[in-house]
């Protein structure tokens, strides 16, 4: 029997939503150069990157081990600075979830912004953990990003 599951966190943030939706849309480069301990390579497989339809894959460094993320984007919206990554390949797929979806959302919030980072996923049995390690690692790299972009 799966299990679906969802799972979301929260990041104050000190800059605008643009700032993080380009960033991990159009120039996740960036994102590397920024903090190579966690995220060492960002590729495009298929198509422009930042459009609906390419296909990317992130390696990065989760837990002490060297892991990929193979995903699609399946949709974008550039006025709420949403953006939808289906994984289709990698760790989170081939090794533990039936599938797997992040969603980026960055929204206004009193007088700065929260960067919302949503997985919905669907667990094969009860053995499989709540991807919790992975939304800490995510909310720590978004501080991370902005705590860099404070700086410039």
């Amino acid at each position: 029997m799966a299990l679906s599951g969802k799972l979301i966190g929260y990041v104050e943030i000190s800059k605008t939503g643009d700032v993080f939706h380009d960033l991990f849309r159009h120039k996740p480069h960036e994102i590397v150069a920024i903090a190579p301990e966690k995220v060492q390579d960002c590729k495009l497989h298929e198509g422009e990157r930042g459009v609906i339809g390419s296909v990317i894959s992130w390696h990065y460094t989760h837990e002490g081990k060297n892991k990929i993320s193979k995903q699609i984007i399946e949709s974008v919206n550039e006025e709420k600075h949403m953006i939808v990554f289906k994984v289709i390949g990698g760790d989170l797929v081939d090794e533990l979830y039936k599938r797997f979806t992040i969603i980026l959302h960055v929204e206004p919030k009193g007088e700065g912004q929260v960067a919302t980072w949503t997985f919905e996923f669907e667990k094969p049995d009860t053995s499989v953990p709540y991807p919790t390690s992975l939304m800490d690692y995510l909310c720590n790299l978004v501080k991370d990003l902005d705590a860099h972009n404070k700086k410039n």
